[in-house]
């Protein structure tokens, strides 16, 4: 996935969930936050951020906020990236052998899940969760609690126990992550979740990304904690 015109900056502040405020050298510009967690331990005044520049006449920014310095970590830190570079993946042979077919935005149950792979061996329902927390090298989800998480993941135990494929993929928008796990200290409920599934047959994994200001990449597999 990669992005079309990119220039840096420096966060300045957060004036509420959905914008920023980011000093570049065309001057102090306010920018869209294309992220509505908590992203606390990220957007730090005087980190250095990477914006891209938007189409349309009717947006209200010039610029949406997508990645970030880390001490020497690039960050990426668009929500809508995971999906897509997902989405990709899939299309250009990873995650599943046999794919025949790639529908995003599926019903399943009281739920919205991510995807439906159409496999020779039967239909997988994925949800994906994007991952930007870390700590000492490992990455923990979610960064803020999240009921709708627990709800996807209720759901996909339901289909692995009524037969069907079913995985939570966790695309750690970052390099060289030593491991993924749930946060148990911010959403204990999702931990408990996501092992409940886990042991119900729902597949658990995570591939951390190459990511550029100008791109992000599905890269290589890391281990889930659970």
């Amino acid at each position: 996935m990669r992005y079309g015109t990119v220039i840096p900056g420096r966060f300045v502040d957060r004036p509420n969930r959905f914008v920023a405020r980011v000093e570049t050298a065309e001057g102090l510009q306010t920018v869209h936050v294309k992220n509505t967690g908590r992203c606390r331990e990220l957007l730090i005044p005087g980190a250095p951020v990477y914006l891209e520049r938007g189409n349309g006449s009717k947006r209200k920014t010039l610029y949406d906020l997508i990645a970030v310095e880390k001490g020497e970590r690039l960050i990426n830190m668009d929500a809508q990236a995971p999906n897509k570079v997902f989405g990709e993946w899939v299309r250009g042979g990873g995650f599943l052998p046999g794919v025949t077919a790639v529908r995003p935005e599926v019903s399943y149950g009281d739920s919205r899940l991510d995807f439906r792979l159409e496999t020779a061996a039967g239909p997988c329902l994925v949800e994906v969760k994007g991952v930007t927390l870390e700590e000492g090298g490992a990455a923990l989800f979610p960064d803020a609690p999240t009921e709708r998480g627990v709800r996807h993941i209720r759901e996909l135990r339901r289909a692995a126990e009524a037969g069907l494929g079913a995985a939570l993929f966790f695309v750690v928008q970052m390099e060289n992550i030593a491991s993924v796990a749930p946060n148990d200290k911010t959403h204990p409920a999702f931990g408990a979740a996501l092992r409940e599934a886990a042991a119900a047959g729902v597949r658990v994994c995570a591939w951390d990304c190459a990511v550029t200001p100008e791109s992000i990449a599905i890269r290589r597999p890391v281990p889930v904690i659970l």
